[in-house]
């Protein structure tokens, strides 16, 4: 029986990767989100495959959308939450707002979907949640000169802890990728004379998200991983 995943930020440059992935392997049901229409022609009648318009930055849509695909599906097995937002500034150019600014993309964006699948996934006693941190959020000379981005995807890791330790006991497990930068038309657009040879692919991250939900990482609990590349 295939399990049903739900993919926030699915048309983004690693959303497409991941949305690719799981349609590869007939274990999955794909259920893809994004704020926009659909961009991901390769999957356009297939049918493991359904897409949704939802901004995962209003809690009360996000909440109502969980419901009614829980109500359709009966069960979600995994959430991947890719939505997130980089930006720039170092304590002297990072103001109030911009610590909103990202504390909303990149955290609230994720917290409102996590919080009613993890209690759907507690009460069936199994689930997979996976949240993207990041490099400048582990590693303070990485994260001096995007300070907002670094303190908003810290809190992910935060979260992650508090999920599994009101988790214990049961097999639901939410785990932290951690990329350094990731190879994306967008990342290659605005960093063109970087050595992209030294990043991780979304391909790569595609992969990993694909084991922590197969059966082959049943075991696996608190997991926080670091694909770095050379980066």
């Amino acid at each position: 029986m295939s399990k049903t995943i739900i993919i926030t930020g699915a048309n983004g440059g690693l959303g497409s990767a991941v949305v690719k992935r799981f349609l590869t392997s007939e274990d999955y049901h794909v259920i893809a989100v994004d704020h926009s229409k659909d961009r991901n022609s390769f999957a356009e009648g297939h049918a493991r495959y359904e897409f949704h318009v939802v901004n995962v930055g209003d809690e009360t849509e996000t909440s109502t959308f969980i419901d009614a695909m829980i109500s359709k599906h009966k069960k979600i097995d995994g959430a991947l939450l890719l939505v997130g937002g980089f930006a720039m500034g170092n304590i002297d150019t990072t103001d109030g707002q911009a610590i909103k600014d990202q504390f909303h993309i990149n955290f609230e964006t994720a917290y409102y979907t996590a919080r009613p699948l993890f209690n759907h996934m507690h009460q069936h006693g199994y689930g997979r949640i996976v949240l993207i941190g990041s490099k400048p959020a582990l590693q303070p000379a990485a994260g001096k000169n995007v300070l907002a981005y670094a303190i908003a995807k810290s809190m992910l890791f935060k979260l992650a802890e508090l999920l599994n330790e009101s988790a214990k006991g049961t097999n639901v497990v939410c785990s932290v990728i951690a990329p350094s930068t990731i190879d994306t038309p967008t990342n290659r657009r605005d960093m063109p004379d970087a050595d992209t040879s030294k990043w991780v692919k979304g391909e790569q991250i595609a992969d990993l998200m694909e084991f922590i939900c197969s059966d082959k990482g049943d075991p696996l609990r608190e997991s926080v991983y670091k694909i770095y590349n050379n980066a």
